[in-house]
């Protein structure tokens, strides 16, 4: 059975930083194809995908968040974290990590997550 952890998210003003991991444990993340990834949801809007990451290294990022979020992981423990730097009000969600992802190489995504955690909030004021 695989659980999805995230670790708590905050409140921060803009320009400022927060560091989100995530543990997904009982998730067999050694295909480069298997994927984790962060995802969001504002109040009133869609979820959408922010950062993922393949264990081969591949990643994919929103262009809303393109250099300002950096995804990472720990293959071995199968951990990926997402840097948020220069952060705005905009960026005010719930952020939920996913897992069991599969690397889609033409598109440069992963695509299809099967198990996710409980989101964590991030709130940024401006």
């Amino acid at each position: 059975q695989v659980h999805v952890v995230e670790s708590a998210g905050g409140s921060v003003q803009a320009g400022g930083s927060l560091r989100l991991s995530c543990a997904a444990s009982g998730y067999t993340y050694t295909y480069r194809s298997h994927c984790l990834g962060w995802f969001r949801q504002a109040p009133g809007k869609e979820r959408e995908g922010v950062a993922t990451t393949n264990s081969g290294g591949g990643t994919y990022y929103a262009d809303s968040v393109k250099g300002r979020f950096t995804i990472s992981q720990d293959v071995a423990k199968n951990t990926v974290y997402l840097q948020m730097d220069t952060l705005k009000p905009e960026d005010t969600a719930m952020y939920y990590c996913a897992a069991g992802g599969y690397w889609v190489g033409y598109a440069g995504r992963c695509v299809n997550f099967d198990y996710w955690g409980q989101g964590t909030q991030v709130t940024v004021s401006s």
